[in-house]
């Protein structure tokens, strides 16, 4: 497997309950290696920008509401196989159908308040990346 990159947000629901340091834990223990990371909000309209896949869909007003309602946890991770690593760290998108031990079982509340979100391809992991981050704040 080729050493990659992937992005992960942890989202307002995990920061407001204070799960940012475990969730940290996980990554760090599965053997991703935090190549950038930052704290910041979203503002509407930057939602709306990085959602934009899914402004069609029903539950798009929702979904950027709830990520705008408090602070993000922004970060690059690698490892080898990185996004498909880190979505099978994730576990499910519902934590009522995660895998025991995954992040997703352990943190999320519900489908649309699922603790973090993760890059589903290399591809989308490059666009996601550069909507968060600049070229000087990638190591």
């Amino acid at each position: 497997m080729a050493l990659n990159r992937t992005f992960t947000m942890i989202k307002p629901d995990a920061v407001k309950k204070g799960y940012i340091g475990p969730i940290l834990n996980k990554i760090n223990v599965a053997g991703f290696k935090i190549v950038s990371m930052k704290m910041t909000q979203l503002s509407k309209r930057d939602a709306e920008l990085f959602y934009s896949i899914h402004k069609d869909r029903p539950f798009f007003n929702d979904l950027v509401a709830f990520i705008t309602s408090g602070p993000i946890v922004a970060a690059v991770l690698e490892k080898d196989n990185a996004v498909n690593d880190f979505r099978t760290l994730l576990g499910s998108t519902s934590p009522e159908e995660a895998a025991e031990g995954t992040i997703r079982k352990l943190f999320a509340t519900s489908v649309g308040e699922n603790a973090v979100h993760g890059s589903d391809s290399d591809e989308n992991s490059v666009i996601e990346t550069r909507f968060h981050f600049s070229d000087r704040e990638v190591f």
